[in-house]
């Protein structure tokens, strides 16, 4: 890995040379000059005979001492690091000590050990910790560490336990092996939000969410979670806590959400803070996924950590899942899997389907940043979830007890992982394994016969080809089905179906008359369910699929149909799809967060994927005026009975957090969208002045900027909340997300050249041109406007942050599915920022991958 142009490929993994038995770092942190003296405890592999070289990454430092047991080394670094001579290696254990210095004040990349706004904090996945000192950075070479941090600062943080402090020093000691991307060093003027936790062998586990002062008051509900996470994983997993503290740092300047250091979690600071009036429903639920996410990797990641990169999925795919198991049982299960399915197909059926489509488990990489995706966090969690069905509850307890007992303290590989659930459960998973080595959404055909009593259905599947896998074969799917008589009673209860062939017939027998089916009962494998249904049977299973999954996507479907049509026929709206959600949104026996969604129309990418998948070219603009004319007849539809669901849901009650009560105001705030829509925003000013929280001020808002009023309600946002960037990033987003078409580009044009547009802050960037790029309309206008404004950013920032720049440029994942003038604009951007000079590795990877589409 020590060439960054160099191409790494999974089938070239060799162990590495040398163990590292363990580790003493001394950190004396200056802001221009940080001296790191590293100790290491070294002894030849034997899992890699013969005399080897031994080679450590380093990158940006400047080598001012090197003694191999006590002997000094005249050595010169190479930009990628420093080479030890077999020659001058003994045979046996030795002790291997350096001094660097290095300038966490001019690390803009954000990797390593950098600064922001004054504190000193850490990045090293997946490999920042070459920046801080000479290290083989793989996370298949696994030690203990003891740190001690000298500066003149009052918080000192690091992994493990402390272990003793005083005036300007701490000293941590974790005795747990962990590759160096766990790695994390804090320190800064903090204030702890504290709490203790009693794992259930009695264990007494402090808890310090650390943040800046004035922000303690805002840390209540991220403690919360941490704690309910902790004892889920005892409950659910068996997992206990393993060390005496925990600690959660909140850190402005951040490339990630989260970071899953051992003790020591470092979190970008829009992921703890919370309260009522600063941050809304979605926040609330983000923070306790995402804190539950980081704890969880303690086990599924930490202890237990990937062989190498191209196991990424193991820790991410397994961990999400579990997260996705907590929220699921803290808040509504049915609404929790609507929209973890909602924000798979946004990112990574999107990423399946384009330039960028790669395995769960990618085969090579040139810049691992950029394999940190959908496809390896949430369909690795959809693989996992399929996996669970197959061999069921029981069988997948028994199987993550036999991988937590057999490689507790290994750095295991995906083939570890099938083998505990073979062992556990005897089943052969050769072909399920085809879920890891192949990219691409499979799209499941499905063939429906009726004859005397017995109903059949009939599975094709088949997966397009992707870039470097021409053709597929076919996958393990379980498709969980159910059967409705069309009184609307459930005649056949949910079952499964193993789908194994490329074509698979299934029978059920016995049956009076011809039932409907619900295929795919809550979004049981992550496909694509090609059957062309009739606009009265999708309307007949909103009514009345007793799968929650399923009624939500029968009527998502049907709005699909509807605005495909109007976008591309200039069909009216249709008065079915209507009398339908008007069903939905008045029945009061259903959970308020499900009717909330339910009023929730596609976005317009997902509709401009499903036109292409049809072999159509899509056209922005009229998704964009079909999707807003059936949000205006939908207004007009609902009524009287919308303003008498508003008040009913406008009850003055004091704010709780719970998911009920989220419920509640996310479908209040649906319903004042609709109603702005009839009184021009009449309703949502008097909604603003009065709110009592962040997500009914933002709702009104939204609802008066989507109808192009709110300019003094814009103001009087920034007057108040100016100086939080958190919240002001909502007041970026907004803006944006609402500008009409024409004027996207404008907007944020205007926008970035604010005083406030702090582009070199990845919160800040993300948000204002990532919000850009997911204005459907507004990027992909004809005019190329979007795409020349997105290319001026990313040649801007990639000097100085490669990673997010990288991360950013997806948005042109899609341009080969436009017309022509469309792709002839966004090709020139790319080829544009390819041919910029000095370009990074992370981001020329990305753009030469979404080139090679076209």
């Amino acid at each position: 890995m020590s060439d960054p142009q160099k191409t790494v490929h999974l089938a070239d993994y060799l162990p590495f040379t040398h163990r590292i038995e363990a580790v003493d770092l001394l950190f004396r942190l200056g802001p221009s000059d940080t001296r790191v003296l590293a100790r290491l405890n070294v002894r030849p592999n034997p899992d890699r005979p013969g005399r080897h070289d031994l080679r450590l990454d380093g990158e940006g430092l400047r080598l001012l001492s090197c003694r191999l047991d006590g002997r000094t080394l005249e050595l010169v670094p190479d930009p990628q690091g420093l080479t030890i001579a077999a020659g001058d290696l003994p045979d046996g254990p030795f002790l291997l000590e350096t001094e660097v210095a290095i300038s966490p004040d001019s690390n803009t990349a954000l990797e390593g050990l950098y600064m922001s706004k004054g504190m000193y904090c850490t990045q090293c996945e997946a490999e920042g910790f070459r920046k801080i000192t000479f290290y083989p950075d793989r996370p298949d070479v696994m030690a203990p560490f003891k740190v001690r941090v000298e500066a003149d600062l009052p918080v000192l943080l690091s992994n493990g336990n402390p272990v003793a402090s005083g005036p300007g020093w701490a000293e941590w000691d974790d005795p747990w092996p962990k590759p160096a991307y766990l790695f994390a060093l804090v320190a800064g003027d903090l204030r702890a939000h504290s709490d203790r936790f009693v794992t259930a062998s009695g264990r007494k586990v402090d808890l310090h969410i650390w943040v800046r002062p004035g922000d303690e008051n805002r840390c209540g509900y991220a403690m919360d979670s941490l704690i309910r996470s902790m004892k889920w994983d005892e409950d659910v997993y068996g997992r206990e806590y393993d060390l005496d503290v925990f600690n959660i740092v909140a850190v402005d300047d951040f490339n990630m959400g989260a970071m899953e250091n051992k003790g020591l979690n470092i979190f970008n600071s829009r992921y703890v803070l919370a309260s009522p009036e600063t941050a809304t429903d979605d926040d609330f639920a983000r923070i306790e996924s995402i804190i539950a996410h980081e704890y969880f990797h303690n086990w599924t990641g930490n202890r237990i950590t990937c062989r190498d990169w191209f196991q990424l999925c193991l820790k991410e795919g397994l961990t999400v899942f579990r997260d996705q198991q907590f929220s699921s049982d803290m808040r509504s299960a049915a609404v929790v899997r609507i929209e973890d399915v909602m924000a798979l197909r946004a990112r990574q059926f999107r990423e399946d389907a384009g330039p960028l489509a790669h395995p769960v488990r990618p085969e090579s990489f040139v810049e691992i940043n950029n394999f940190y995706t959908s496809t390896v966090y949430e369909k690795g969690a959809e693989v996992i979830g399929m996996l669970k069905s197959l061999v069921g509850d029981q069988g997948y307890d028994r199987a993550l007890q036999l991988y937590f007992d057999r490689h507790d303290g290994d750095a295991a590989t995906i083939e570890d992982w099938l083998a505990v659930f073979s062992d556990a459960t005897g089943r052969d998973l050769s072909q399920f394994k085809l879920w890891y080595s192949e990219a691409g959404t499979p799209h499941l055909k499905v063939e429906e016969a009726w004859e005397e009593g017995v109903y059949t259905l009939t599975f094709t599947q088949k997966t397009a080809a992707s870039p470097g896998q021409p053709k597929k074969q076919p996958r393990v799917i379980p498709i969980k089905v159910g059967l409705l008589n069309p009184n609307g009673d459930e005649v056949v209860p949910t079952i499964m179906l193993e789908m194994t062939r490329s074509r698979q017939s299934f029978r059920f027998e016995g049956l009076a008359s011809r039932p409907i089916p619900s295929i795919l009962r809550g979004f049981s494998a992550p496909v694509v369910l090609d059957r062309k249904v009739a606009a009265e049977e999708r309307a007949f299973l909103l009514a009345h699929d007793t799968d929650p999954f399923n009624k939500w996507e029968a009527g998502r479907t049907l709005a699909k149909d509807v605005m495909a049509e109007m976008a591309l026929k200039a069909a009216p709206v249709s008065p079915d799809w209507l009398d339908a959600v008007a069903a939905v949104t008045f029945d009061d026996s259903l959970d308020p967060a499900f009717r909330a969604l339910c009023l929730k129309l596609p976005a317009e990418d997902d509709l401009a994927q499903m036109i292409h998948a049809m072999g159509r070219v899509p056209d922005p603009a009229k998704i964009h005026a079909a999707r807003r004319e059936m949000l205006g007849a939908l207004a007009v539809r609902l009524g009287e009975g919308l303003v008498k669901l508003y008040r009913s849901l406008d009850d003055g009650a004091p704010f709780s957090p719970s998911a009920a009560e989220a419920g509640r105001r996310a479908l209040k705030v649906a319903a004042l969208g609709l109603l702005t829509r009839r009184d021009n925003g009449k309703l949502a000013a008097s909604a603003f002045a009065r709110a009592r929280s962040m997500t009914e001020e933002i709702g009104a808002l939204s609802a008066l900027l989507d109808v192009q009023q709110g300019a003094r309600e814009l103001e009087a946002f920034a007057a108040r909340w100016g100086r939080d960037p958190n919240i002001m990033d909502k007041w970026y987003a907004l803006q944006i997300l609402h500008a009409e078409p024409a004027e996207a580009a404008a907007v944020t044009d205007r926008l970035t050249s604010s005083p406030g547009f702090e582009w070199k802050n990845p919160n800040r960037f993300r948000t204002v041109i990532g919000a850009f790029a997911s204005h459907h309309a507004g990027f992909h206008h004809r005019s190329g406007a979007g795409y020349r404004l997105v290319a001026d950013w990313l040649i801007r920032l990639d000097p100085l942050n490669p990673q997010t720049a990288a991360r950013v440029s997806t948005a042109f994942e899609t341009w080969p599915r436009y017309d022509a003038a469309r792709r002839k604009l966004a090709r020139a951007e790319l080829e544009r920022i390819r041919a910029t000079a000095g370009l990074s590795a992370d981001l020329r990877e990305m753009v030469e991958r979404m080139l090679s589409a076209g």
